[in-house]
C-alpha cells in the first residue's frame, strides 16, 4: 500500500460573506492568516506533500506562503470544490491517498487529522469524510448512514425531508480518499446543476454506487472543524485560538485573571509564577520574567521584563527593558 498522502488545500474562493476586498484565506486569526493555521495542522499531522489551490487574488495568497513548502495550482474558473480538486490531479501523482481540506478551517488540529488518517487505514476505507454533530445543524448537509455505519449520501438543507432535517450529524468538509478512485470519480460527476459546478459531495454517491467503502469520521468538538465564513465566525475562531494558547501558558505555571481577555502572541514568553490581570497584551517577541505582576490593561510590545517586576495598570511599554524588581507606575507610557 502506498502510504504517501497529498493534502489538497482549497484556497481559491472569494469568501463573499466576509464582505471584504481581501481573499478569505488571508484574513488574520490570532496573528496569522487562517490559511497558515491549516497548513500548520497539516504539517504537524505528518503530511509532507501539500498542494494549495488558488484562484481569487492568487498572487497575494501565494506571496503569503513563502515559508511553507507547497505546490500551487491555479483554478482559473470557480467551478466548485470538485473542480478545484480536479485541478490538483497532477500534483497528487505518486500518492496513495488525498486529503482534501478547506483553507478556511483555522481551528483544525493536527491530532484530529492524524486520528482521521489512522481511522481511514484501519477500516480500509476508500473514502473517509469528517463529520460532527451540531445542536442546530441548520444550513449544513446532513449525513445519511446505514445500519453498518457507512455513508449512504449527503443531503443538503434545501433537499432534506422533515425526517432528514432532524439529523444533527453534518458534513465538516474534510475528506481522505483513495487517489485513483478520487480522480476517476470526479471526472464522472459533471456539472449539470443550477450552479454549473462540480460538487465534491457527489463523490459519496459515486463511491456508494461503486461499492467503495465510505465511512464518517465523527469529530466530537464541532468548533474545531467548522469553516470561517463571516466576521462573526472569524471572531469566534480568534477567541478559541487565543484561549488554547492561554491554556498552555497557564499550565506552564502562569496565573491569569480572566484569560479570555488576555492576548499573548505565540512567539512571546512568560516565566513561571507571573500573575497577569485582565486586558493585558504581550506581543512581538516580548519576554516576561518570573514572579512578575502585570496589572490590568498593560500593553507590552517588543520588551524584555526582568524577574519580579511590577507593571502598573494601564501602562504602555514599547521596545523597553524593565529591570529585575523594577516597579512601573500605573499609566506609564514608555518608548525606548
Amino acid at each position: 500500500m502506498n502510504s504517501k498522502i497529498t493534502a489538497v488545500i482549497l484556497a481559491a474562493g472569494k469568501g463573499t460573506r466576509m464582505k471584504s476586498a481581501k481573499a478569505k484565506a488571508l484574513h488574520e486569526v490570532f496573528f496569522k492568516p487562517m490559511l497558515h493555521h491549516v497548513l500548520d495542522g497539516v504539517q504537524r499531522a505528518g503530511i509532507e506533500r501539500i498542494c494549495v489551490v488558488v484562484g481569487h487574488q492568487k498572487e497575494a495568497v501565494l506571496s503569503s506562503l513563502s515559508d511553507y513548502p507547497h505546490e500551487a495550482v491555479f483554478q482559473e474558473e470557480q467551478l466548485g470544490t470538485g473542480h478545484a480538486v480536479l485541478c490538483a490531479e497532477k500534483s497528487c501523482i505518486g500518492s496513495g491517498e488525498v486529503m482534501i481540506i478547506c483553507g478556511d478551517t483555522p481551528l483544525i488540529q493536527a491530532e484530529t487529522l492524524a486520528a482521521m488518517i489512522e481511522f481511514h487505514r484501519d477500516n480500509r476505507n476508500y473514502v473517509s469524510l469528517m463529520t460532527t454533530v451540531l445542536d442546530d445543524p441548520f444550513g449544513y448537509g446532513r449525513i445519511i448512514s446505514d445500519e453498518q455505519g457507512s455513508i449512504l449520501k449527503i443531503v443538503e438543507q434545501k433537499d432534506a425531508s422533515p425526517e432528514e432535517l432532524k439529523i444533527r450529524e453534518i458534513n465538516a468538509g474534510i475528506y481522505l480518499v483513495d487517489r485513483e478512485f478520487l480522480f476517476q470519480a470526479l471526472k464522472n460527476i459533471g456539472n449539470d446543476n443550477s450552479q454549473g459546478e462540480v460538487y465534491l459531495t457527489d463523490l459519496i454517491a459515486i463511491a456508494r454506487g461503486n461499492r467503495k467503502k465510505t465511512q464518517p469520521f465523527q469529530h466530537t468538538t464541532a468548533l474545531d472543524v467548522l469553516g470561517v465564513n463571516s466576521r462573526v465566525e472569524l471572531a469566534r475562531a480568534r477567541a478559541e485560538l487565543q484561549m488554547r494558547h492561554n491554556r498552555e501558558i497557564m499550565l506552564s505555571g502562569v496565573t491569569m485573571y480572566r484569560p479570555e481577555t488576555i492576548l499573548i502572541s505565540p512567539e512571546s514568553s512568560i516565566a513561571q509564577d507571573t500573575v497577569i490581570e485582565q486586558g493585558v497584551q504581550v506581543v512581538n517577541n516580548s519576554t516576561i520574567g518570573g514572579n512578575c505582576y502585570l496589572q490590568a490593561n498593560v500593553q507590552i510590545n517588543r520588551c524584555v521584563i526582568g524577574n519580579k517586576a511590577v507593571l502598573g495598570a494601564g501602562s504602555v511599554l514599547f521596545n523597553c527593558t524593565i529591570e529585575n524588581e523594577e516597579h512601573v507606575p500605573p499609566l506609564t507610557y514608555r518608548v525606548a
